[in-house]
């Protein structure tokens, strides 16, 4: 013990002097007390920590020493340790950040206010709030709400869904959200037997559907599931009829009114309010009839206006709601271009059709211009989805033509569906519709856009 504690007061001699050197002040070896004269053996006492620079070079040895991890990489008898997957690094950190201020106070969030509540959840997706009305029977009781409701029709829906009939099951509906990018199969309620209905317009988050023999009317909600039965026609015609839908009125007292026009100038309007068909006036004399209506187009609907298309001669007819007067517009088509369907966005009235020329085949988007009642061409469909039906006899139906249209395009190779933003001018191949559990695709037949409103009751 003696010869260790010699080498040790040489050793530290040796420090001193190198330190007196270069201008570090250290404590003399002989103020040390002897460790066999002293219980403690004071640590690191000979350095002056005043001196930051010493200070930090000390603490940094010390801290080094002290790591257990060092100690760990030079067992020889324990492997060092293996790398943690993405999965548990990323629990590790949630784990070491969540504190016990940041859960959730329970007694807080039960006095959330009514209201509060509704206008959460009334912005929530249409799809994330029918997994929140299982929850329990209270927030499933929000549908027949009214305060919930305003709070529903503060919420602006930026993109419309679309409601869809398949050849396999002409009353069973497929819907589309865009947004989800998803295909869903409602349940649809229990319906006239052998009757075929076919969606030909919307408004204000309900479907208007027509029977497949050009009679009876039905109005639906595809969200809750909720159906309505018009009453009879006043006048009885049974030829093929266009169809148009606009929404009127507060939410307090909202309504929708429905119009059917036939080639030979009938025409009635259907009012929710009044529950009843009735013929506003006469039909113009300045219109030549009969008029060679587009029935593959939808109709548009701008305000209170409604435009049909008309294949003879080629152009629009249009009728306002509230002023109850006609108006025709003769606007000739592009030339080469068939399959045409009438389109809005913003109160802006588009064209969509197929352009032909030799053997090439594409979606062309035009644009009606105010001034001259010309349609004008804003865009066309990727030329390389357009090399896809070179040489083929394509034909395209228009699903939806309300600011999102979804167009269907068939052949006997194939068939696609596609989506155009008009706004975004964005193209966009869709999934397959396919059944749930099924794996056998499904052919859309027809179809028409609606805004999803959980709300509204036919």
């Amino acid at each position: 013990m003696e010869q260790e504690f010699a080498m040790l007061r040489q050793l530290l001699s040796q420090f001193h002097q190198l330190s007196q050197l270069y201008g570090f002040h250290t404590t003399p070896f002989h103020t040390l007390p002897h460790p066999l004269l002293s219980e403690s053996t004071p640590r690191c006492c000979f350095l002056n920590l005043d001196d930051n620079l010493v200070d930090e070079n000390c603490s940094s040895v010390i801290m080094a020493a002290d790591k257990p991890e060092l100690l760990k990489m030079v067992d020889p008898y324990k492997p060092p340790p293996t790398k943690k997957s993405r999965k548990e690094r990323n629990l590790g950190k949630r784990a070491k950040s969540s504190k016990p201020s940041e859960y959730m106070n329970q007694e807080l969030w039960k006095e959330l206010p009514e209201d509060l509540l509704e206008a959460v959840v009334a912005r929530l997706p249409i799809a994330t709030f029918f997994r929140f009305r299982s929850v329990c029977q209270k927030w499933n009781s929000l549908l027949t709400s009214r305060s919930f409701s305003e709070h529903c029709a503060q919420v602006f829906q930026a993109q419309p869904w679309f409601y869809t009939i398949t050849h396999e099951n002409v009353n069973t509906g497929a819907i589309y959200d865009p947004s989800g990018k998803k295909w869903r199969h409602p349940t649809v309620p229990s319906l006239p037997p052998k009757v075929i209905l076919l969606p030909v317009a919307s408004a204000g988050g309900l479907v208007c559907f027509l029977d497949i023999g050009h009679r009876y009317f039905y109005i639906c909600n595809p969200l809750t599931q909720s159906w309505k039965e018009l009453p009879p026609r006043s006048v009885k015609v049974w030829s093929r009829v266009a169809v148009g839908m606009i929404q009127y009125g507060n939410l307090s007292n909202r309504g929708y009114k429905i119009l059917w026009f036939g080639r030979d100038g009938e025409y009635e309007i259907y009012d929710s309010l009044k529950n009843s068909w009735e013929r506003s006036g006469k039909f113009p004399s300045g219109i030549k009839l009969p008029l060679a209506l587009n029935f593959r187009s939808h109709t548009v609907s701008i305000d209170t206006t409604i435009h049909f298309m008309c294949s003879e001669p080629e152009g629009i007819v249009s009728y306002d709601m509230v002023s109850g007067t006609w108006k025709q517009f003769v606007i000739p088509n592009p030339p080469n271009s068939t399959d045409h369907n009438l389109a809005e966005c913003g109160g802006r009235i588009f064209l969509v059709g197929l352009l032909t020329k030799n053997a090439a085949t594409c979606v062309c988007i035009w644009e009606l211009q105010k001034m001259t009642l010309l349609w004008k061409e804003v865009d066309r469909m990727p030329n390389v989805w357009c090399l896809e039906f070179y040489g083929k006899h394509v034909r395209m139906t228009c699903l939806g033509n309300k600011s999102l249209l979804m167009l269907s395009l068939r052949s006997r190779q194939m068939n696609r569906i596609v989506t155009y933003d008009v706004a975004k001018r964005e193209w966009l191949k869709l999934p397959n519709c396919v059944l749930s559990r099924g794996r056998k695709r499904q052919w859309i037949a027809c179809g028409t856009a609606f805004y999803p409103c959980l709300t509204t009751v036919p």
